[in-house]
């Protein structure tokens, strides 16, 4: 799980990509909503439950973010970690690596989601992250040297390149190295409803860095929650997450540098190595099925990096409910999610896709 470079473009107000609006705060028995925030993968995490007593809510967000915490250190990308001693091994050309049956499980469902959106989403990329600087805590805007890019992207590392056998991995191509950064979010906001469902609070928002995931309601209302715009600090829409739904975004605004005038982005295409250019961000939301906080992050990748072909990605994973910001700005949505869109203030007319 890879945080974000510390000294990367992105304003505070602009970390979120999904932001809890000013309605979860407001209104009466406000005295029922309990919050508690920290920061942990590199972003800020915020949880809310309703209803649920006082010790009892603090008593399981507490047991929740203790959980967060050791996802971070099991599974830091660059940090000592379970992962990074799985890399190193990797790397030397070891064969039969033991892992924890946790982290096999995790692979082993990466690996699936990759081949489903033609290894777009590809966490066997962390050289190349590495490469254009992103696994770094004090980040330096730099191009890569051309050389070193263009043997990685030959490499070409996936996930594919695994096979996981019970709680043994063995890589054919010692240029894998895994970073699970852009599906740890989404993994631990799953986590995240398992334990509170175990405490009993059945109600609850639960918001890692701008992936999100509800469970049920908050009174006699759905949660409500808002799409970040990616290039104003607001939102550009709003609508209701209902019970079991989670939803994800990736942008090029969530971690980025400038140089010369050009936008670099996070979000690396395997195809070229170089971030993804023609999207300013996506949106997917998931309904509820088992591990849509998962699939919520995930998802994102491909159907961002899809440019174009972005509504063939999302249907690929199941998803009716996406949005895409293109290069320009436009906004393309596919009905279900217009449907129960609420549009910010002269945000102009999206275009609908069915």
């Amino acid at each position: 799980m890879t945080p974000p470079a510390g000294s990367l473009r992105a304003a505070g107000a602009r970390l979120l990509a999904l932001l809890a609006l000013v309605a979860l705060l407001a209104g009466c028995g406000r005295e029922r909503l309990h919050q508690q925030e920290s920061y942990v993968f590199g972003t800020r995490v915020e949880l809310l439950t309703w209803d649920a007593s006082e010790d009892k809510a603090r008593s399981a967000m507490a047991e929740v973010l203790r959980e967060f915490d050791r996802l971070h250190r099991a599974y830091h990308a660059w940090e000592p970690s379970e992962l990074t001693a799985l890399n190193t091994a990797i790397a030397a050309g070891k064969q039969g690596i033991p892992v924890s049956p946790e982290l096999a499980a995790m692979l082993a469902d990466a690996q699936q989601l990759a081949a489903t959106g033609d290894q777009l989403f590809n966490p066997a990329l962390g050289q190349l992250i590495a490469l254009w600087g992103f696994h770094t805590d004090t980040f330096t805007p730099h191009r890569p040297d051309p050389a070193r890019l263009a043997a990685l992207v030959a490499a070409h590392p996936q996930m594919a390149d695994l096979t996981i056998a019970g709680t043994t991995v063995t890589s054919r191509n010692p240029a894998v190295q895994l970073d699970l950064g852009g599906y740890g979010k989404g993994y631990a906001l799953d986590r995240a409803a398992a334990i509170l469902k175990a405490r009993g609070v059945g109600n609850a928002l639960i918001n890692i860095g701008g992936n999100v995931l509800a469970l049920g309601s908050k009174g006699e209302a759905p949660w409500r929650v808002g799409i970040q715009h990616p290039r104003e600090p607001r939102p550009l829409a709003s609508l209701p997450l209902r019970d079991g739904e989670a939803i994800g975004t990736s942008g090029d605004y969530q971690r980025f540098f400038e140089m010369d005038g050009e936008r670099y982005c996070h979000l690396l295409d395997p195809r070229s190595g170089r971030p993804a250019r023609g999207t300013q961000a996506v949106t997917v939301l998931i309904t509820p099925r088992p591990g849509a906080g998962t699939l919520s992050d995930a998802a994102s990748k491909p159907v961002y990096l899809g440019g174009d072909a972005w509504r063939d990605y999302a249907r690929r994973f199941g998803i009716e409910h996406a949005l895409r910001v293109d290069a320009a700005g436009r906004i393309q949505v596919t009905r279900p999610l217009h449907d129960r869109l609420q549009y910010g203030d002269g945000i102009p007319p999206p275009s609908v896709v069915d």
